[in-house]
């Protein structure tokens, strides 16, 4: 079986919404790189997933904004050739981003959980909170990998669902603590 890892960049109060820059409209897009120190170490863990990643899953707006620019990019290189996954109902197969590796279009969480059951590595979610927020729902993230910035956003795009669930237990796998206040917290779901 396949593992679901989500991976985000969030404030420490749980949003996840434009940390590179104000590509969706969030009043302080760009949140990551503004008033925060840069820290080589700290985005250290980006190499580190790539070492297991298998493949890229992604949802609709997050793929149209990622797959024009990281198909280009010389800091995204080893993602080109991976098969990336989108998930989602509207995307027309046309849209596809050509030069960018296998994409297939899921049309549903069951076809996520689908592709789960499969052989192969891990499968990484990059942005995409609202697809993040339906997987936890149905029970399909395995491990969450997250740098914790310590600014508080007080609005956006949620990590995780507001909805009345059931209790998940999360168990630590590793963390870090870097000099500019930022956390890097990986968990297990289950």
């Amino acid at each position: 079986m396949r593992e679901l890892v989500y991976t985000a960049f969030t404030s420490l109060d749980g949003v996840v919404d434009s940390p590179g820059g104000p590509v969706e409209g969030h009043r302080s897009g760009g949140w990551v790189f503004k008033d925060i120190e840069f820290l080589p170490e700290v985005y250290s863990l980006k190499s580190e997933e790539l070492e297991e990643t298998s493949a890229l899953m992604f949802g609709r707006t997050s793929y149209e904004a990622f797959a024009p620019f990281w198909r280009d990019s010389e800091d995204h290189v080893a993602y080109k050739d991976l098969p990336k996954y989108v998930v989602s109902t509207t995307l027309p197969e046309d849209a596809v981003v050509e030069g960018w590796g296998a994409t297939t279009i899921l049309r549903s969480t069951d076809e996520v959980a689908e592709l789960k059951k499969g052989e192969g590595g891990a499968i990484f979610i990059h942005g995409s909170a609202e697809l993040a927020r339906r997987l936890s729902e149905a029970g399909l993230i395995d491990r969450y990998h997250l740098l914790v910035f310590p600014v508080l956003l007080g609005a956006g795009k949620s990590l995780f669902s507001r909805a009345d669930n059931d209790k998940r237990r999360l168990t630590l796998r590793s963390s870090e603590a870097y000099k500019n206040g930022v956390l890097k917290v990986i968990y297990d779901v289950g």
